[in-house]
């Protein structure tokens, strides 16, 4: 009798998280809470993205504009609502964003926010790229990012357009020098990863917990969204007990940059912070979980 084979990768192996070695995040807290945007820059008329309407809708002005919105007005809104409740922020970041909407970047800057490569631009992503026309595309919006910010503030963290990849993409951001990906939604820890040149961590990031798949696919209404955080943390800050945990929530401006969606989500994120275990949580950015991940010894964090 055979046994079926099904395709595989080599990039982790199977381990289950109540086998794994007990750590926690800095201070003894035990759950990692992060933040990260989207926000990006799309091509009238032409290329991919979104619409509100209809799933597979043409490129128009009017789901151009919606998008837009995001950066014109929706992206402020969330900036003011994380200075309003002191949180740190991260953001997945389109590289035009320097050529098309400066100020937004500016605004990170000047906010200490992460910044995570995002790929050029959401009008396109890297499924189906050949190798070297991925390398290429990695390697420009990195260079944007190093020519703006400085070779000490270029991304340490990538998250592709649309998560999506190619069979090579670990290797090619492990040799284009990124250090974590968040492609991979396989996990509430961190996990080392197998390249060709070396491992690269996978942060956690959300498929579910994320506001693009929630509202504009699953038509779920802004209130049933931050009763998932709400949901999503009280029940993580009592796992986290048990075993560290990452706890990180997609935000696109468009989606939740619009007023009747900002208030249910400032709600939320007053639960979390005023929560009476919140003392377990680490408020921090993925970049920050890296870092502190890449100081443990080996034996510790998932393929390691």
């Amino acid at each position: 009798m055979t046994t079926l084979k099904l395709p595989r990768h080599d990039r982790y192996d199977y381990s289950p998280i109540t086998e794994r070695p007990d750590y926690s995040w800095p201070e003894g807290r035990r759950l990692a809470f992060c933040i990260t945007t989207n926000i990006e820059v799309f091509a009238f008329r032409a290329g991919l993205g979104h619409d509100f309407a209809k799933t597979g809708e043409p490129q128009t002005q009017r789901n151009y504009a919606w998008r837009d919105y995001g950066n014109r007005v929706g992206i402020w809104r969330l900036f003011d609502l994380a200075s309003e409740l002191g949180l740190p922020l991260a953001h997945n970041a389109n590289s035009l964003l320097y050529e098309y909407c400066p100020q937004i970047m500016d605004r990170i800057r000047e906010r200490g926010d992460e910044i995570v490569g995002h790929g050029r631009t959401n009008a396109e992503n890297q499924r189906g790229l050949w190798e070297l026309d991925e390398a290429r595309l990695i390697a420009d919006a990195t260079e944007a990012f190093i020519r703006h910010e400085g070779e000490r503030g270029r991304p340490t963290g990538w998250m592709g357009a649309g998560a999506y990849e190619n069979p090579s993409t670990p290797d090619l951001l492990r040799e284009a020098g990124y250090r974590y990906l968040m492609d991979w939604p396989m996990d509430d820890q961190p996990v080392w990863m197998r390249t060709r040149s070396g491992p690269i961590l996978s942060v956690p990031y959300p498929a579910e917990l994320n506001d693009s798949p929630a509202v504009v696919h699953r038509k779920h209404a802004a209130r049933e969204f931050t009763d998932m955080i709400v949901d999503q943390f009280e029940e993580m800050v009592g796992q986290c007990e048990r075993q560290p945990l990452v706890m990180n929530i997609s935000i696109h401006p468009y989606v939740f940059g619009q007023p009747f969606r900002l208030r249910p989500l400032r709600d939320a994120l007053r639960h979390c912070l005023g929560h009476r275990h919140a003392d377990r949580v680490w408020w921090c950015k993925p970049g920050e979980i890296a870092d502190y991940c890449y100081s443990l010894p080996p034996g510790i964090i998932p393929g390691s």
